[in-house]
């Protein structure tokens, strides 16, 4: 029994080694998107949209594709002190790993990267109130990623003018998690 349990637990180590062939940059197979996510990491142009009470400080639970091609974000975020549940489906534009969002003004979500069995990085552009700002998302298929995967992220940040002073970690700060319809969610070393 403490063989196979041993066994499990490097399965779960090695699962997260990052490997630059798996990266797909274009040509995304989006159904591969498709499954529970966890937010690790949120940047911003405009910091305070992400920080604690910001519109965009939301904890991803899933990513599905609907029948139409498009995404159903599934992510909950605090209002008022208490977690709400949201269902967003994002319309699915003529551009591979492009999608239009209604959402306080028309935004644009693109997927920047990913390795579909470790993490994605989503694009988000928005326009509110006649403000336009960018913020990217690191989401990953465990709790937490190794530092790898973060600081892909941080390079990626860096090329969209985003400066570690722009970054936030979300690694055990979800109000909700305890509470989430996952109960018992894997941890991922």
């Amino acid at each position: 029994m403490a063989l196979l349990l041993l066994s499990l637990g490097l399965d779960l180590v090695c699962a997260q080694d990052f490997n630059p062939r798996r990266i797909v940059q274009r040509n995304y197979d989006v159904s591969k998107v498709s499954g529970t996510w966890y937010s690790i990491s949120m940047a911003a142009d405009n910091r305070k949209r992400i920080e604690e009470d910001g519109d965009l400080r939301i904890f991803i639970e899933s990513i599905q594709v609907v029948e139409d091609g498009g995404l159903k974000l599934s992510f909950h975020f605090m209002l008022h002190a208490e977690c709400t549940n949201v269902a967003m489906v994002c319309g699915k534009t003529g551009k591979n790993g492009e999608y239009t969002i209604n959402y306080l003004g028309e935004n644009s979500l693109r997927i920047l990267e990913a390795d579909y069995q470790r993490y994605v990085i989503l694009h988000m552009q928005s326009s509110r109130n006649r403000t336009a700002s960018q913020v990217l998302a690191l989401y990953g298929r465990f709790p937490e990623l190794k530092s790898s995967f973060l600081d892909r992220f941080d390079k990626a940040c860096k090329s969209h003018g985003l400066g570690p002073e722009k970054i936030i970690r979300f690694s055990n700060q979800d109000p909700c998690y305890a509470r989430s319809r996952y109960p018992s969610r894997p941890s991922g070393a």
